[in-house]
Order: structure tokens, then C-alpha cells, then sequence
């Protein structure tokens, strides 16, 4: 592991903080190395820390009634998760599985309390995280409600564009390993219909996949059909 301090001044929510601070926020932060498919925390258990990726990706879900699992979002390096119970104990209100091998960092809450009391840059900063994962979550229930499948697919592959894009010479590649089952996890549809839209727009020439990556190759007219 590298310098505590430069591990952590690379986290936005702690980047304004200078060497005497991040001494002592290093000093309450633990590191831990997680594997592909392991599981941080679990919905419901109960919650007593904030978290972020140092190294990785974890995926952040729900199960919902019938069984399915629900994917929230996902959460790369530099940030945090599970922020929400700093400022609401309770349990966890969503289960964290590690996408690729990973380095996490954990506070506990009541040490980071400690720590923001003195500091509330940081406090409005992780406010602001929370403020723009309730925009995310209002965004995705009003797909849920308002969109098709197909609507929801478009909306959701613009969404992972923004994300995660890279430029590449043929199209904007969408840089994160999603396997269908998990793309289908995240608008409440089915696998195979997941399937057959994705192959529609690729006979289309919006895009081009494969096993785990996607291309967008028009994203004129991906957004044209999100509307």
C-alpha cells in the first residue's frame, strides 16, 4: 500500500484536507483487500461505517420482493458508499459485492463523526455524494415507471456513457465489465429481452458488444430513442 496520505487525498470527498488532517484521518481508517464475488456488507445487516474504493469496483443492490436482484449503481475508485447511515444509523440498506479484486477503505462512523466535527468541508462534500445519488435514485424510479424496456435500456446505456466512457476510434466504449444478466438486473427486465434489444441496436449500427463490453457507436441516436 502506497503513503496513507496520498491514497486518501486522492478520495474527492477528503482532497482538501492537508497533511496534518489526513495524518489524522489516516489514523482511524483501516484497509482492507476484498476478492472477485466477495461481499462487503449485506441489505439489512446493521451499518456502523462509511466506506470507500481505493482500488476496484464494488456493485451496489437491492433484492427485491420476488427474489430479483435490483443494481443500484456502481461504485469505482475514489469513492464513497454506504454514506447515508453517517448521518441515519440503521442497517445497511443495500448489499456491496466486489466486482473486481479490490482495496476498500473503512471508517467507522463513530470516528468519523469525531473527525467531521472539526472539518465540515468534508461533511458538505459527502452531503453533496448524497444529494447526487438521491437525483440518480428519483432518475431511475421515474424510468421505472414512465419508460418501456427499451426506453429503460436507452436511458441506462447513456447513463453507464457518462460514467464510465472512454473515446476509442470507432465509438464511445463503455468501460466496465457488465455481463447482460446484470444489464437486465438493472432496468427490472428479463435477460433475453435484454438480448434481443441489444441485438436490435447493433443490426442497427448503435452500437457493438460483446461477452462483456459495449460500444456506442451513434449516441445521436441512442438518446434520440431514449426520449
Amino acid at each position: 500500500m502506497k503513503d496513507f496520505k496520498q491514497v486518501l487525498r486522492q478520495i474527492h470527498v477528503f482532497a482538501g484536507l492537508n497533511d496534518e488532517e489526513l495524518d489524522q484521518l489516516a489514523a482511524i481508517v483501516l484497509f482492507r483487500p476484498y476478492r472477485k464475488g466477495m461481499f462487503i456488507f449485506m441489505e439489512s445487516e446493521p451499518g456502523d461505517a462509511l466506506f470507500f474504493v481505493q482500488q476496484g469496483r464494488i456493485k451496489l443492490s437491492k433484492t427485491l420482493a420476488d427474489g430479483r436482484e435490483h443494481i443500484l449503481h456502481f461504485v469505482g475508485e475514489g469513492q464513497i458508499f454506504a454514506e447515508v447511515l453517517l448521518f441515519d444509523d440503521g442497517p445497511y440498506p443495500a448489499t456491496a459485492e466486489v466486482m473486481t479484486d479490490a482495496t476498500i477503505g473503512i471508517i467507522r462512523n463513530k470516528d468519523l463523526d469525531i473527525f467531521l466535527r472539526t472539518h465540515p468541508d468534508t461533511s458538505l462534500k459527502i452531503l453533496k455524494v448524497m444529494s447526487r445519488r438521491l437525483r440518480k435514485a428519483q432518475m431511475q424510479i421515474r424510468d421505472l415507471a414512465l419508460k418501456d424496456t427499451f426506453g429503460r435500456l436507452m436511458s441506462t446505456l447513456v447513463k453507464l456513457a457518462g460514467e464510465y466512457g472512454k473515446e476509442t476510434e470507432e465509438g464511445l466504449l463503455i468501460d466496465i465489465s457488465l455481463s447482460q444478466q446484470e444489464l437486465a438486473n438493472m432496468i427490472g427486465a428479463s435477460r433475453e429481452t435484454v438480448s434481443r434489444s441489444l441485438n436490435d441496436l447493433k443490426k442497427s449500427n448503435v452500437i457493438d458488444f460483446n461477452r462483456q463490453c459495449i460500444l456506442i457507436k451513434n449516441m445521436e441516436k441512442l438518446k434520440m430513442w431514449m426520449e
